[in-house]
Parts: C-alpha cells; sequence; structure tokens
C-alpha cells in the first residue's frame, strides 16, 4: 500500500521560522529545501517602489517606528530588517528585497511559483490601480509562474480586467457570502486560515479553485486538510513540516 498524497507546502514569508521574514534570504533557504511554491508580502514605499514587507511599519523586524509608505526606497534598502527579538544579531545585515529583486531571483528558480500578496494597506494609501500597475511591472518577465493574492477582492477584480495574471482570494470569513463571491469571482486558489475553517470536518467548498490553509505547524493538521480537499498548506516551519512529510512517507 502507498502513502496517500500529502499537501504542497507553500513557504509562508520564505523558510520564515529560520530566517527574517521576506527577506531573500528567507525564499532562497525555502528553495534550497526543494519548497516550490513560496508566498511573500507586498507594500509600496513613498516612492512607490513595491518592497517585500508585512507590517505597516517597521517596528517589529526593524525596531523603527516609521511606516513603509512614508520611506524611500533609497532609504528602506538600508534599514536592517534582522528581527533582533527573535534572531539577536544573527541577521544584522539583512535587508529588505525589493520586488525587482526578488522577480530576478524567480527568473533563477526553476519550477518554484510565487504567491504574491498584494497588501491592503498600500491599497488604502496609494489606490488599487497605482498599486497594481507597480506590482505587475516587476512581475512581467516572470508573470506566468506568478500568483496575485489578496484579502481585497475589488483588487483581484481588477487584475482580472487588467491583465491575465492568476488570483487568489484570501478569505476574512468562511461563510456563505464569501461562498457566493468566490463563486462569482472564479479565482485559480482560495486562501484561508484554518483556525477559520469550521470544526466539524466537512469538505472544503468545491469550485475552480485549489485551496491554500495557512498557519499550519504540524503533520497532522495538514493530513487532515488534505483530507478535506486542500491541496496546498502554507507554513513558516518549512524544514519541521517537510521532514515530518518524509518520515511519514517512510512508514508506508
Amino acid at each position: 500500500m502507498s502513502a496517500e498524497p500529502l499537501p504542497e507546502i507553500i513557504a509562508h514569508h520564505g523558510n520564515a521560522s529560520e530566517f527574517p521574514e521576506n527577506t531573500l534570504e528567507a525564499l532562497e533557504s525555502a528553495v534550497a529545501l526543494g519548497v516550490r511554491y513560496v508566498e511573500f508580502d507586498v507594500q509600496l514605499t513613498a516612492d512607490r517602489v513595491p518592497v517585500l514587507f508585512h507590517d505597516t511599519d517597521l517596528a517589529r523586524v526593524a525596531n523603527r517606528p516609521d511606516h513603509v509608505s512614508d520611506i524611500a526606497w533609497s532609504d528602506l534598502a538600508d534599514y536592517p530588517v534582522g528581527e533582533t527579538e527573535r534572531f539577536g544579531n544573527r541577521y544584522a545585515n539583512v535587508r529588505p528585497p525589493g520586488l525587482y529583486q526578488v522577480a530576478t531571483a524567480l527568473s533563477r528558480w526553476d519550477g518554484v511559483t510565487a504567491f504574491v500578496e498584494i497588501k491592503r494597506s498600500s491599497i488604502r494609501k496609494f489606490g488599487r490601480e497605482t498599486v497594481l500597475n507597480r506590482v505587475l511591472k516587476e512581475l512581467a518577465p516572470i508573470l506566468d509562474r506568478c500568483v496575485l493574492i489578496s484579502f481585497d477582492l475589488p483588487c483581484l477584480k481588477i487584475a482580472r480586467v487588467m491583465n491575465r495574471a492568476r488570483i487568489g482570494w484570501v478569505l476574512t470569513s468562511y461563510d456563505e457570502a464569501s461562498r457566493a463571491e468566490a463563486t462569482a469571482l472564479q479565482p485559480e486558489f482560495l486562501f484561508a486560515n484554518h483556525e477559520k475553517l469550521p470544526a466539524d470536518k466537512s469538505p472544503l467548498w468545491r469550485g475552480p479553485w485549489d485551496w491554500a490553509i495557512y498557519e499550519v505547524r504540524d503533520l497532522r493538521t495538514a493530513q487532515r486538510l488534505r483530507d478535506r480537499g486542500a491541496r496546498f498548506v502554507e507554513t513558516m516551519t518549512v524544514r519541521g513540516l517537510m521532514k515530518a512529510f518524509e518520515e511519514s512517507r517512510r512508514q508506508w
């Protein structure tokens, strides 16, 4: 008897349990481990340069009060983002990458797909069309290997009209209203936090989409999500989950 197939792993912010999140170092580590799907966040700087960043400010990752959208790229590119609370001074020289730098790296990583999350903070500050135009311009050479994802449903609707890029909607709630919106949108992917799914283990909504469930940290949760219909699980603990997957396969 062969082992049941396990979900594909998406590296959330790269291998972010071992490296500062949303950095080239974290993404490169995930790819080196054998992951073929990565996810990262994109915001615009004050001069509208797309950069990898999750939080609206630099407090958590760089110990600074500044907001990303208030800083020019030429300045932000020099700020260390080594997450000293997690890593001490181990990554004191790590800097935030611009999206163009990551796009260049992706062009070298054969077979790797990137889920590019467009953050709502930049949408509120600069507008949907501006953010999409800036992001799509940087991704143009590798757009066939990217998926634009966002919590912001109108942004994804505009992306459908502007470009043929694949899209993924990140759900804020798993309910019938969201199901109706997803059915109308017909995205290639739906993302959801596993903690927001119903506890009754019912199958995930069927549709033209693949499910990607995030905040997954252990094999048992991944297996249960597979049984409910998830093709992907998204995790920061890339090495640990990959090891658990491999050990599970060897037991069969």
